[in-house]
């Protein structure tokens, strides 16, 4: 009988570990050193790593971290701060603040007490808000600084109920304000605001409430119910608001309603819609009144959006006009000032200027007139607004010496033409003064006399804004010195321009204005009849290649004690005479016996 064997089984590894025995033994090797070196290297690397990550989350990051900390156990309900009031120079308030239930949703309170469903519910059903919508409004809100997201404004009462009535720890209905602009009359420069998804704040849009949004804005309270670690409401405390700062402005409220409704009446019986009109006192740079037509009403923004003559746009401040014939009282100060004329000049307009073609001397360029205006000197060029006075002053003529084109330029700056006045609101235009050297690159040819001749009268590529063109004509009215036009009453007034040394001249230029309304051939005669001396300059200036026209005057009273420069555009027009100085004269009339008779201007 055959004795069977037991048989012992041998594993893989210890076969493996067997055979390998030997030679791993005799490959034993000392590390190198520079393994040591590269292992304390890294040792080092990691340590700097951890003490920078703790320094900057225990210090750097310390606020911020608290922050959210705290937003994910304390619930905060913000108080909003109301918006500080705007009131016209007598402090008549020009806006309101009402108040309204807005909608805020706490995103950390919604996620920690699973809510989302009934909440996006509780919006399509209430509001009616898409969850397209709900959601597109939490990816653009910034949660990292505010956890409280407002959803909507100005709901309903009865939605409010309705929404309170769910019983949701999230969703949370609170006292706010809205904006009420009591009258179109002051949009131009009020401006209206609008709401940041960002950091859930109604901010200034435009004009002053986008200018002086950080004075206006206020700082918002808020309402805090803190929690344990389990979630528990442990006690409340409140953070009061901070209303914002009243801006008091320098406008004339009852003045800019008469002079608002006035041009409005007007623009309508013409049957032209766009213009403006401006109003300072040249003495400190106030703004009176400050309208651009159309206007819109900020209390419903949305028919302004797509309204093709663009009432949002402001004509005053973002506007540029060829000056057309109100530029000459500048022409004519800087003509006696370089001596080109004096007071004895006389120049003979038949109606037209003849220029020599020297390449056909059958066929000379003519520079039409606007009517025949015989001999007139500078006072009756003023007053009669003659064009081929001022083509001689600013390009000369035979043996008539002109200024030229570099020093028209030079006074064009000194009068402040080209740049911004630095008004206190945003978008101020900078007009275009022409540039020879621009002109030659542009046009194929050098700049001609011609060219001269057409800025000099206000057309070609001269552009100015109405801020400036006011500048201007306050210098000369005022003895030289302007002041930086402004809304704020509280600001200090700050010299912009200093053109005292050329007081001879601005008195002489000053006569021609005066002579413009008092003398029968003047182009403003009509305004003689005032119960105030006025003096001023008319003006029409084409535009959109000479198809339209646009109609100005500029004016000031008193004229012994300027306290009033006044400029009036209408848009589309016809002649200045016809057109806008109707519209001055209306306004001078008001304010006289409204303010400068009763004393009641300042």
């Amino acid at each position: 009988m055959v004795k069977k064997q037991s048989v012992k089984r041998v594993s893989l590894d210890d076969v493996v570990a067997d055979t390998m025995a030997g030679d791993l033994e005799s490959r034993e090797l000392p590390l190198n050193p520079s393994v040591f070196k590269v292992v304390f290297l890294i040792t080092c690397l990691l340590l700097l790593v951890g003490a920078w990550r703790v320094f900057d989350l225990t210090v750097l990051q310390h606020g911020f971290l608290s922050q959210v900390a705290e937003a994910n156990v304390n619930e905060e309900v913000p108080i909003i701060a109301p918006r500080g009031i705007i009131t016209d120079k007598f402090g008549t308030p020009l806006v309101k603040n009402v108040p309204i239930f807005s909608v805020f949703l706490n995103v950390s309170e919604m996620v920690r007490s699973g809510e989302e469903n009934k909440v996006v519910a509780a919006l399509q059903n209430i509001l009616g808000m898409q969850p397209s919508d709900f959601y597109s409004l939490l990816a653009k809100a910034n949660l990292e600084s505010n956890n409280g997201v407002v959803i909507a404004r100005d709901i309903t009462r009865d939605q409010s109920i309705a929404i309170q009535g769910l019983g949701l720890n999230s969703l949370q209905i609170e006292n706010d304000y809205k904006r009420d602009y009591i009258s179109q009359a002051f949009s131009t420069f009020i401006g209206y605001v609008g709401y940041s998804a960002n950091d859930n704040e109604l901010k200034g849009r435009a004009g002053l409430e986008e200018y002086y949004n950080g004075i206006l804005q206020g700082v918002n309270g808020a309402s805090v119910i803190y929690h344990n670690a389990l979630g528990e409401p442990q006690g409340t405390a409140e953070i009061n608001p901070k209303p914002g700062q009243e801006l008091q402005t320098t406008i004339d409220g009852p003045f800019q309603q008469f002079l608002y409704q006035d041009m409005q009446m007007r623009l309508n019986q013409m049957g032209k819609v766009a213009g403006l009109a401006l109003a300072i006192n040249p003495q400190n740079g106030q703004i009176l009144s400050m309208i651009s037509f159309p206007t819109y009403d900020a209390n419903n923004l949305g028919p302004a959006l797509t309204d093709s003559n663009h009432p949002l746009f402001d004509r005053v401040v973002s506007g540029v006009y060829s000056p057309g014939s109100t530029i000459k009282p500048v022409m004519a100060a800087a003509g006696l000032k370089e001596g080109v004329i004096t007071t004895s000049t006389e120049i003979f307009s038949p109606g037209y200027l003849l220029l020599p073609n020297p390449y056909d001397p059958s066929h000379p360029t003519k520079f039409l007139d606007w009517q025949y205006q015989g001999w007139v000197n500078v006072f009756s060029a003023i007053a009669k607004s003659c064009d081929v006075f001022f083509y001689e002053v600013g390009g000369g003529y035979e043996n008539q010496p002109g200024l030229g084109i570099s020093k028209i330029l030079e006074y064009w700056k000194l009068f402040g033409l080209g740049k911004p006045t630095g008004i206190d609101l945003s978008g101020e235009a900078s007009g275009n003064l022409p540039n020879p050297t621009a002109f030659a690159q542009t046009h194929g040819h050098p700049w001609l006399v011609g060219d001269t001749y057409n800025v000099s009268i206000g057309q070609g590529g001269l552009l100015v804004t109405p801020l400036q063109l006011v500048d201007a004509i306050s210098a000369i009215a005022d003895g030289g010195k302007v002041y930086v036009p402004h809304l704020n009453l509280n600001g200090t007034p700050k010299e912009i321009l200093n053109l005292t040394y050329l007081e001879p001249q601005f008195s002489l230029v000053r006569q021609g204005m005066t002579d413009t309304v008092e003398q029968p051939y003047g182009t403003a005669y009509v305004l003689h009849a005032l119960p105030i001396e006025t003096a001023g300059k008319s003006g029409s200036a084409q535009t959109d290649q000479n198809k339209k026209t646009n109609a100005l005057y500029i004016g000031y009273a008193p004229v012994k004690n300027p306290q009033i420069v006044m400029l009036i555009l209408v848009e589309n027009a016809t002649e200045g005479t016809l057109n806008a100085v109707p519209i001055f004269k209306d306004a001078m009339q008001w304010y006289y016996l409204n303010r400068l008779a009763s004393g009641t201007s300042g």
